[in-house]
This record gives structure tokens, C-alpha cells and sequence, in this order.
């Protein structure tokens, strides 16, 4: 597997285990005035945390 593969690989999965996280205890995301939904923490689980694991299978 090529370094900047790996790389953003992690990124990606960095970002979904953010909005795991976020799930998990309830944060807030408040991006100026708008205060985020919890539903878009599924989509952010479910877009990045996908492509990581098709990332890695990829390269396996």
C-alpha cells in the first residue's frame, strides 16, 4: 500500500470515529449559527468509515 494511501485512509477513518464518537456521548456540532443534527453523524459514520474499509480491502 502506497504511503498517501494509507494516509488517507486514516484520515477517513479518523473523521468517522469522530461522528462514532459524537453519537456515542451526544456532542453538539454547531458550524456558525447551525447547529447540526444528529443524523448527519450517521452519514458521517457511514460515507467515510466505507470508503476507508473499501480502501483497505483495495490493498489488501
Amino acid at each position: 500500500m502506497k504511503p498517501a494511501t494509507k494516509i488517507v485512509m486514516v484520515l477517513i477513518s479518523l473523521v468517522a470515529i469522530g461522528h462514532v464518537l459524537r453519537l456515542f456521548f451526544g456532542w453538539e456540532l454547531i458550524i456558525g449559527s447551525w447547529v447540526a443534527p444528529m443524523w448527519v453523524s450517521f452519514l458521517g459514520v457511514a460515507i467515510p468509515g466505507g470508503l476507508a474499509f473499501l480502501m483497505y480491502r483495495e490493498h489488501q
